[in-house]
C-alpha cells in the first residue's frame, strides 16, 4: 500500500520532499492537479469538488492515508472530506501560526498565504484562537503559486513582486514569517535575502508529515524499517490522474526535488 499526498500542482512536493527523508521506506503517490491550478483564486465550491475528486483517485489506487499538502484544500475542503470518508485517514496542512506566535519573543508575526486561505473561517479562527496579543497579520501572494509553476525561483521578477508585496509592512517589527502556501517554500533563499536579519521562516510541512507518521504508527499501517541497509520506497507521479512518465517530466521532478533539498538545508 501507498501513501498519497497531493497539491493544486508543485507546492506540495515540499511535503512529499519532506515525507522522503523521514519514511523513505514507503511507497508514494504524488497528485498536482495542474488542469486546476491554482486553486488559492477559485471558489469553495470548485476546490471542495477537486479535493473530492482526488481523494477518489487515491482511494482507488488502495492509498492507506492522504495528504492534502495544500494549505488553500486543508482550509476549504478538509473537514467536509473527512465526514465524508470517516474510515479513511486524511491529514491536512495548515500555516504554521501557533508555534510562530509562541516563537516571535513578542516580536510581530507576517503569515502570507493564497486569497482564499487568508478569507477562509478555519485561518481565521486558528489566529483568533493563538494570537491573544494581536501580533499576527496576514498578506496575499498568489503571485508566488505562478511563479512557482513556472519554474522561476530565483529572478528580478521575483524579487520585484515581493518589495511590492512587503512595501506596506515594517519588517524589522517582525520575528517570524509563515510561509501558509506549499508552493512557498521554493522561495526560502529570496525571501532570506529580502527580509531583515533575524526574521525565522516557518512553515508545516515538517509538522504534517510527523503528525501522518503519528496517525499511521496509531493505526499499526507505518510500513517497517529494513534491517540492515535501507530499501527506499516507490514514488509514482501523476498531473490530475495521468502518470507522468517521460524523460522530459521526470527530470522536471528531479529538479524539483534538488531545489527543495537546497530549501530544506537552508532551514
Amino acid at each position: 500500500m501507498c501513501i498519497g499526498i497531493f497539491d493544486s500542482g508543485i507546492g506540495g512536493m515540499t511535503l512529499l520532499h519532506q515525507a522522503l527523508v523521514l519514511m523513505p521506506q514507503e511507497n508514494f503517490i504524488f497528485y498536482a492537479d495542474t488542469d486546476h491550478v491554482p486553486y488559492g483564486t477559485k471558489s469553495r465550491e470548485q476546490v471542495v469538488s477537486y479535493v473530492d475528486e482526488v481523494i477518489r483517485f487515491m482511494l482507488a489506487k488502495k492509498c492507506k492515508a492522504v495528504v492534502i499538502a495544500c494549505n488553500t484544500a486543508t482550509a476549504v475542503a478538509a473537514e467536509q472530506m473527512r465526514s465524508k470518508y470517516r474510515d479513511f485517514p486524511i491529514i491536512g496542512i495548515e500555516p504554521a501560526v501557533k508555534p510562530a506566535v509562541a516563537e516571535s519573543d513578542g516580536k510581530r508575526v507576517l503569515v502570507v498565504a493564497t486569497p482564499l486561505t487568508v478569507h477562509e473561517k478555519r485561518l481565521q479562527k486558528l489566529v483568533e484562537r493563538v494570537d491573544d496579543e494581536h501580533l499576527v497579520d496576514l498578506l496575499e501572494l498568489p503571485g508566488l503559486v505562478e511563479f512557482a509553476e513556472r519554474g522561476e525561483f530565483v529572478s528580478e521578477r521575483v524579487r520585484a513582486y515581493l518589495q511590492e508585496r512587503f512595501a506596506g509592512y515594517a519588517l524589522d517589527q517582525y520575528g517570524e514569517l509563515v510561509l501558509g502556501c506549499t508552493h512557498f517554500n521554493y522561495f526560502k533563499d529570496t525571501l532570506r535575502a529580502l527580509l531583515p536579519q533575524g526574521i525565522h521562516i516557518i512553515d508545516g510541512s515538517l509538522g504534517t508529515v510527523r503528525q501522518l507518521m503519528r496517525v499511521l504508527a496509531s493505526k499499526g499501517a507505518l510500513a517497517p524499517q529494513p534491517a540492515g541497509e535501507a530499501t527506499a520506497g516507490q514514488v509514482r507521479y501523476f498531473a490530475s490522474g495521468r502518470e507522468i512518465a517521460d524523460a522530459a517530466g521526470l527530470e522536471r521532478i528531479r529538479k524539483l526535488h534538488e531545489r527543495l533539498e537546497q530549501m530544506r538545508v537552508l532551514s
